[in-house]
């Protein structure tokens, strides 16, 4: 078992930034990567960014140019900095751990249970 805990979201004006928390603990063995997915009301789940190991990360386009994910492993914790914060943006934001294989993120069933951002126009 993998378990993950998010924090650092909040209410934020257009324009602003916030930097989300993930903290992962147990048995890490079995994933090699950690990644940030959104949803909102009336959406379905967008992977949005993912970090592997070794510390090759990846984003939507969407977002490309303005987040950012990080890793501090003595921490066991992963971050996303968002910058240029969109009413677009706003989501409840779920940490996922999984595999990195190739190009492509592979999510198991390991979530958090999300932090909310809002962004306000």
């Amino acid at each position: 078992q993998v378990q993950l805990v998010e924090s650092g979201g909040g209410l934020v004006q257009a324009g602003g930034s916030l930097r989300l928390s993930c903290a992962a603990s147990g048995s890490t063995s079995s994933i090699n990567a950690i990644a940030w997915y959104r949803q909102a009301p009336g959406k379905q789940r967008e992977l949005v960014a993912f970090i592997s190991n070794g510390g090759k990360a990846d984003y939507v386009d969407s977002v490309k140019g303005r987040f950012t994910m990080s890793r501090d492993n003595a921490k066991n914790t992963v971050y996303l900095q968002m910058n240029s914060l969109k009413p677009d943006d706003t989501a409840n934001y779920l940490c996922n751990a999984g595999n990195l294989r190739g190009i492509f993120y592979y999510a198991m069933d390991y979530w958090g249970k999300g932090t909310l951002v809002t962004v306000s126009s």
